[in-house]
């Protein structure tokens, strides 16, 4: 107050302008106008002929609002909080309506004043803050659960899912054995077939599983989550980090069956996941029907007669778990994984790709375009080639099969197709071989057909069975010496082998 007295005094007093006071008193001129208009509406003069006192001086200044009239209709607050619960309606459509039914009515503000006022007063005021069917809260509670290994004694901890709807708060808790993503996924789709339909909206905390790149305001989801938002044509909303308010509803949920689901639990001790989730399903019961404290309904009363009606109908059929990859496009037109290979149009060699891994299928996506699909291998180095995914050049190795090849070299002779025969088999997939093959029978255009034929030959008594050995052979002359080596005897062809050929043309 000594300041507003400073600022009379200088204002009312010595008369100086309200912008030559208002920088005196580090105050702004309007504020300095105002305090002058206020001294003048209570008939205040400077210096004041007695001493007031702050008390006395801040009535006059600032009296007391007047009361509010009392005698006008009081709209029904259960009304109004039922229909704030439909979509799209909002606090001033309702007081228009009341205004229209009741002209005499309160003004807007202190309609919602009012209405603020009533709802501070009542629990409901935690339901109204969604709307039925609108969102659903997931995340795993900070308790778990041992699970015991009848064989070995030892204890696994079990994880704790729960889903609670934004509206009624009725919960859905699953055992799980990881927080993986697997699991996460499929905790959603059961949750979802227990509610009997999906929410508009999903908010999980920023999981990893669930997240893939936490961020306070444009979080990344997970490509596998994603895809069961879209699966089930709902919305993900990732609450902000640090924010617990923003997912208010299931940290509550989490509380509750901490209390009343786990802790009742604590001492059992359970030799599978089934009877686990047994167990807490007949608590989670319980909990569903119990009354609220401030409400005389239960979570599944509420549930079943205002928010299952709002919840979107179930897709015909159930989300497959997808799992989804990077991978970059080799040389050979082919993305691997787990030992497998899958072919793409050569094109788009060395690009990177997202791969979709289904139990039965594997899809080729390029910039959210698919782009390749092929049956999921199984075994040991799985390989899966698409002719039309080959270059030209590469295409009539398509057409051959390894009977095909054989015959083909059996022509420039016996040991030439056999030669071939075995050199095939040395691969795990025989197409692996082809160009080998080829590249055999092409040495028949520089040295002939009875030299190839020759060369097969010695290199087949050797052992030897890779394209280098037997051009090796015909390079150093091998194939034209007449003596077959000793019995038992097996020669290892290299580059540094020469023979009588080479030393007799040393001598010329």
């Amino acid at each position: 107050m000594r300041k507003i007295r400073e600022v009379l005094r200088l204002r009312l007093e010595l008369g100086i302008s309200a912008r030559d006071v208002g920088r005196s008193c580090g105050l702004g001129s309007a504020t300095v106008s105002d305090y002058g208009s206020r001294a003048k509406a209570a008939g205040l003069v400077w210096p004041p002929k007695e001493e007031v006192t702050d008390a006395a001086l801040e009535a006059l200044l600032f009296p007391p609002p007047p009361p509010k009239d009392t005698d006008r209709p009081v709209p029904q607050w259960e009304h109004v909080r039922s229909e704030l619960a439909r979509k799209g309606v909002t606090l001033a459509l309702v007081w228009q309506e009341y205004k229209r039914k009741d002209p005499n009515g309160y003004n807007y503000s202190y309609f919602a004043e009012l209405y603020r006022a009533w709802e501070g007063t009542h629990s409901y005021s935690m339901i109204q803050l969604h709307r039925p069917g609108e969102k659903l809260f997931v995340d795993f509670a900070g308790m778990t659960m041992p699970l015991k290994d009848g064989k070995t004694g030892e204890f696994t901890q079990v994880q704790i899912f729960v889903a609670a709807t934004g509206y009624s708060q009725f919960i859905y808790v699953r055992a799980c054995m990881s927080q993986n993503l697997t699991d996460w996924l499929n905790s959603h789709v059961l949750a979802f077939e227990f509610f009997g339909g999906t929410p508009e909206v999903v908010v999980p905390d920023n999981l990893k599983s669930g997240v893939k790149t936490p961020c306070r305001y444009d979080p990344e989801e997970n490509p596998a989550y994603a895809e069961l938002a879209r699966h089930y044509g709902v919305v993900v909303l990732p609450a902000r980090g640090r924010k617990p308010k923003d997912k208010a509803k299931v940290e509550n949920g989490v509380q509750q069956v901490e209390r009343w689901v786990l802790a009742p639990l604590r001492d059992r001790v359970f030799f599978s996941l089934e009877e686990m989730q047994g167990a807490i399903d007949l608590l989670v019961k319980e909990l569903n029907e119990k009354k609220l404290t401030d409400v005389p309904f239960s979570r599944r009363e509420l549930f079943e007669a205002e928010e299952k009606p709002k919840l979107r109908p179930l897709p015909a059929s159930r989300y497959e778990f997808a799992e989804w990859r990077k991978a970059k496009v080799a040389p050979d037109y082919h993305v691997r994984f787990e030992s497998h290979a899958y072919s793409v149009p050569h094109r788009l060699c060395g690009k990177t790709v997202d791969i979709r891994l289904t139990t039965f299928r594997v899809e080729v996506y390029l910039e959210g375009v698919l782009v390749a699909g092929h049956e999921r291998g199984i075994g040991i180095r799985h390989l899966s080639t698409v002719k039309e995914h080959m270059p030209e050049s590469h295409r009539e190795y398509a057409e051959w099969t390894p009977e095909r090849l054989t015959r083909w070299a059996s022509e420039f002779g016996p040991c030439t197709g056999e030669f071939v025969k075995v050199s095939l088999a040395r691969y795990e997939q025989p197409e692996h071989g082809f160009r080998s093959a080829f590249g055999i029978v092409s040495l028949s255009k520089k040295y002939g057909e009875k030299r190839l034929e020759k060369a097969c030959a010695r290199a087949l008594r050797a052992g030897a069975t890779r394209y280098q050995n037997v051009k090796s052979i015909l390079e150093k002359g091998l194939d034209q010496l007449d003596d077959p080596p000793p019995e038992g005897l097996a020669l290892v062809f290299h580059e540094n082998l020469r023979g009588a050929v080479y030393f007799g043309s040393e001598l010329n």
